[in-house]
């Protein structure tokens, strides 16, 4: 369930902040950094969107391909794949490259974000955007907390490091510190979202609920992300920037 909750509420601000700055049915160039399943990257395939993926991991690249095999022809000709490291984008993609990079779920994994994070905003166009998903390390104790790990929600205090559900050692970011950054790069934040609020304690294998309620949920999750001050203790966080 917590997978549903967050690839609905990153779709529905994408959605929002993509309508704001281009006019319907514009073909944008989307790159999408170690886009894992691809929820994200075939669902702006499917809506018409030009989409290049960019993953690291060869099983997730597989299960990729394969999925796309069973999507109508036109979707897979707007999908592009390449295996590689999201900090390598200056080796494969041109300067202002694409209208649309996202980064979702990705930064955790990398100890120095910042090199990085130039890379993405030196291959969007101007005026492009840059979306990025993190951990939220302003929150990060909520979680062992209300499961009672009292220890891991006084290291949560003084960290940004932590376990995550796969056993892998991995860091949250801090909004000030990536607002900061974005702003350094020339990317600065121009809408920011939580996501993840009510369902992020969740046990692994939750079957989210029917219709009906499944649509409250995500209602009251997606206004939750809207408003202060819910948003800044979600478990992840939903920046937006804008290459100026």
């Amino acid at each position: 369930m917590r997978n549903t909750v967050r690839q609905e509420l990153v779709a529905r601000q994408l959605d929002e902040q993509i309508a704001g700055r281009y006019p319907a049915g514009r073909q944008l160039r989307v790159l999408d950094v170690g886009l894992g399943q691809g929820t994200q990257a075939l669902r702006l395939a499917r809506v018409g969107h030009e989409v290049t993926g960019l993953e690291s991991d060869p099983a997730m690249l597989a299960a990729l391909r394969a999925a796309l095999e069973g999507e109508p022809r036109f979707v897979r000709e707007r999908v592009r794949l390449i295996q590689g490291d999201g900090r390598d984008t200056g080796a494969h993609f041109l300067p202002g490259a694409f209208d649309v990079v996202l980064c979702h779920g990705v930064l955790m994994y990398v100890p120095e974000p910042d090199p990085m994070l130039a890379g993405l905003a030196r291959v969007l166009a101007a005026g492009g955007l840059l979306s990025l998903v993190v951990r939220n390390a302003d929150a990060l104790a909520l979680r062992p907390g209300l499961a009672g790990d009292w220890a891991g929600a006084l290291a949560a205090f003084d960290s940004p490091a932590y376990t995550n559900r796969l056993g892998l050692p991995v860091r949250a970011d801090r909004r000030a510190d990536l607002t900061a950054t974005l702003a350094g790069i020339g990317a600065p934040v121009h809408a920011w979202y939580g996501v993840r609020l009510f369902t992020d304690g969740a046990a692994d294998g939750t079957v989210p609920p029917a219709a009906d309620e499944l649509a409250q949920l995500l209602d009251a999750e997606d206004r939750a992300g809207r408003t202060d001050p819910y948003r800044s203790l979600a478990a992840l966080l939903h920046l937006c920037g804008v290459r100026g």
